[in-house]
């Protein structure tokens, strides 16, 4: 059936490589699952962080520009990153948190649901929720960061709109999402076609300043379906609406679509084929530099300009 199957991925922008490398992996006990490089500037990195495999849903991208200057959350992007934890998991990453120094708030709630805010080295914004709903998604584990506790990959998207309405209806016309709930100004979005990763919140701030792109923001939010042909059922639907998109973009590990939803969010539509494991097996996703095929005759140049993780 062609409906969109919640969160693809999420990609952010970093700023130094090593450290972005250290406190996903370390810190928050992520599974590195692919280094390649950013196709338009091969002398940067391109980091994939998820499970075990690279489940749609769990994917947390970077592009680590080293020495870029400090974004701006705001109207026009997403702000807020959400992942999913088990109930009772609070007190283990306080104390981690504590212990890294990592900045945080104080655990809170919203739509019936706790949180724990905090921030990246370079100040994205993410929460730890324990969902209402129940998250069987097998999580991955490291020495430090047991099952009992870590992550089991994305809860929600928040977005910050000046007004909501336009992108709403295309999360509810195009991509089958309904409304569930409100809270002041806060608007949740959810489909049915899927149990997690499932939610979009959108957040109405008329006079908030348009945002920033730059380290510790999110670059773009891409949107699942299964195959190319359920892509290209949405690519339609999009063009009907008046709104320009892109011709499929080969990504090496899925197909991708983008355009800017009328809030000024940077949406993209990903197919799960061909996945991670087209050029290396399970064991050894995220050990070797993965190239596109345009610049593998380059491959000794672009790594001497990578910074060493």
């Amino acid at each position: 059936m062609n409906k969109i199957l919640g969160i693809h991925h999420i990609t952010a922008i970093a700023g130094n490589a090593k450290r972005n490398f250290d406190f996903y992996t370390n810190v928050l006990g992520l599974r590195f699952i692919k280094k390649t490089v950013n196709f338009d500037d091969p002398y940067t990195y391109h980091f994939y962080f998820g499970d075990e495999v690279g489940s749609a849903g769990t994917i947390l991208t970077f592009f680590p520009w080293e020495g870029v200057t400090a974004g701006r959350r705001g109207a026009g992007m997403a702000t807020e990153i959400g992942y999913s934890v088990p109930e009772g998991s609070f007190d283990f990453w306080l104390k981690r948190f504590e212990h890294y120094k990592v900045v945080y708030l104080k655990p809170s709630e919203k739509f019936n649901e706790s949180y724990l805010t905090f921030f990246d080295p370079d100040g994205l914004k993410l929460e730890l929720i324990v969902s209402k709903v129940p998250d069987r998604r097998a999580p991955w584990e490291t020495a430090e960061v047991k099952a009992d506790v870590a992550t089991k990959g994305f809860h929600n998207i928040t977005l910050t709109l000046k007004n909501v309405k336009p992108t709403a209806d295309i999360l509810t016309d195009i991509f089958g999402y309904k409304q569930i709930e409100q809270q002041a100004n806060r608007y949740r979005f959810a489909t049915q076609a899927i149990e997690n990763a499932a939610i979009v919140d959108l957040v109405e701030l008329p006079a908030e300043k348009n945002g920033m792109g730059a380290g510790g923001t999110v670059h773009h939010v891409a949107f699942r379906v299964k195959d190319d042909a359920t892509q290209m059922h949405f690519r339609h639907l999009i063009v009907e609406k008046g709104i320009q998109i892109t011709s499929q973009i080969d990504r090496n590990y899925f197909h991708s679509l983008y355009f800017r939803e009328p809030g000024g969010v940077l949406f993209e539509i990903a197919t799960d084929n061909p996945g991670f494991m087209v050029d290396e097996s399970l064991e050894d996703l995220g050990k070797n530099l993965k190239l596109p095929a345009q610049y593998e005759a380059r491959r000794m140049e672009i790594e001497s300009h990578l910074p060493t993780l």
